[in-house]
């Protein structure tokens, strides 16, 4: 007993140190060298990881991804250069192969949309290069009249997955994080072909973080509220309880049309509350300031400016 008395320091301290690499969450930040990889660790330490890999992208979640790095951490956390504190978010994953939106995927955004529930997920894409960090400033295009913001929680995919069934989905999920799927309505729904990729892929039109935040620590993705606020004013109050599709169906059906790769991102669709269905409806101008949370997953901050 004695014994077992001496060792409990020891002990307690490696427990400490598992949950400490256990309740990591994933961001990058951009340094004079580019955007470099980091963690916030469950007690608010912001650590450089660079030792460990270059960046959070696609060879890195092929090559262990974030069980590879928690295990690293165990041993070298102490080696690792704390942020610097005027640090500015990246987006929290380097540029995926792909961007895959999914629309109409709330009932009460159907329902204001004026739409029917569609029978199986409506897929669409942003442009990879519509990509910032999460405060970025919203550039409004030119010409553009009808910039539209939508709050989405976003999937990060963990490993190359193809035709894959519904009910493995959860395992090849890396984690979740936040999504404004901003819109430029007059060229997603009015231009010839309705061709809504046109209307999804202008510059700064995909902020994404500011954290990866693992499915553990997430836990249930379908009861998260979400919002989204324009100077001020609640314009999106819901939960992913809302969803007509849920994350797993999203992700085996995304996969049946196309290969998914470790660090893809899917954007599972926005509540009610977008700009397009006040009445008259309410587009964004330069000056606008958009705020946008879901739970677990932090916030965002935007200020729009024009091109």
């Amino acid at each position: 007993m004695k014994q077992v008395l001496q060792l409990l320091p020891f002990i307690l301290s490696l427990l400490s140190l598992q949950g400490h690499a256990q309740h990591i969450q994933l961001f990058r930040y951009n340094s004079p060298e580019g955007a470099k990889p980091a963690v916030r660790t469950s007690e608010g330490a912001m650590l450089d990881v660079s030792g460990y890999t270059t960046d959070f992208n696609e060879r890195f979640f092929e090559a262990g991804g974030i069980p590879g790095l928690v295990k690293w951490l165990e041993k070298n956390r102490k080696k690792c250069k704390p942020v610097p504190p005027s640090f500015t978010y990246a987006p929290c994953v380097a540029r995926p192969s792909k961007i895959v939106a999914i629309g109409l995927n709330y009932l009460k955004h159907i329902q204001e949309s004026g739409a029917s529930v569609p029978s199986e997920p409506v897929i669409f894409f942003k442009a990879t290069t519509a990509l910032c960090g999460p405060n970025d400033p919203l550039i409004i295009p030119k010409n553009s009249v009808k910039t539209d913001y939508e709050v989405e929680l976003a999937i990060v995919i963990g490993k190359k997955a193809s035709s894959i069934h519904e009910e493995d989905a959860p395992g090849y999920i890396a984690g979740y994080t936040i999504i404004n799927d901003y819109s430029e309505r007059e060229w997603q729904l009015e231009k010839p072909g309705l061709q809504w990729d046109k209307g999804k892929s202008a510059d700064h039109f995909a902020p994404l973080g500011p954290y990866l935040v693992t499915p553990e620590e997430v836990g249930d993705p379908h009861n998260l509220n979400l919002w989204l606020k324009v100077n001020g004013e609640m314009r999106q109050n819901s939960n992913t309880g809302d969803m007509v599709y849920k994350v797993a169906r999203l992700v085996s059906e995304v996969s049946k049309y196309m290969t998914l790769l470790p660090g893809d991102v899917i954007a599972t669709g926005t509540p009610s509350g977008v700009g397009q269905g006040f009445k008259p409806p309410k587009f964004l101008k330069p000056g606008d300031v958009i705020e946008l949370g879901i739970d677990k997953l932090g916030a965002q901050k935007q200020l729009a400016v024009s091109k």
